[in-house]
């Protein structure tokens, strides 16, 4: 599928990234200290290069599982329209849980994983964003924790991606159009 041309304006350095990440990793530990294991969710496909540099900064005892929720596809605009793509493998009842999300935008689907999840009885459940986009909140939710609150810009890197393209940058980018459809 073509997409139009763009380009890809810094926002947020990949050093910034890191001393945020390192910052959020010590509030997270104050907040579960003395767990016997922390789970920590991620939503994907967003969020695992974030997931992967936060476990790695806690000094907690951590097992990682995945949901994968789709409400965008290859837009740029969320459906609204929540779906559950992949499942978590492991039961969460009467346990610690720490969901990572790449973005907050609408809300929709952090609501509705939220909403999922504690229904299955976690002793802790928390959230944290990488990024929130408060200006486009559709919903009443908000994350425990937030990396970046950013405007409401079309971003990519650092795990986020237009199309499956731009997951590896290390930082966070604005894309801008450039020219018509090709």
């Amino acid at each position: 599928m073509p997409t139009r041309p763009y380009v890809i304006e810094p926002m947020i350095s990949a050093k910034a990234i890191a001393a945020r990440v390192e910052a959020l990793a010590r509030e997270i530990h104050d907040e579960f200290a003395g767990t016997d294991k922390l789970i920590v969710v991620g939503l994907l496909r967003g969020s695992f290069v974030f997931i992967a540099d936060l476990v790695r900064e806690l000094d907690l005892p951590v097992e990682v599982d995945f949901i994968e929720a789709s409400s965008y596809g290859n837009a740029m605009e969320s459906s609204r329209e929540v779906r559950i793509l992949k499942d978590l493998r492991g039961e969460i009842q009467g346990r610690d849980v720490l969901v990572v999300e790449d973005i907050v935008d609408t809300g929709h689907t952090l609501r509705h994983v939220v909403g999922l999840l504690k229904a299955r009885g976690p002793r802790k459940l928390r959230t944290i964003a990488l990024l929130d986009k408060p200006s486009r909140r559709e919903v009443d939710i908000s994350a425990d924790w937030i990396g970046f609150e950013i405007p409401d810009e079309f971003v990519v890197g650092y795990g986020i991606d237009f199309a499956q393209r731009n997951r590896n940058l290390d930082h966070i980018g604005k894309v801008r159009f450039t020219g018509e459809e090709g």
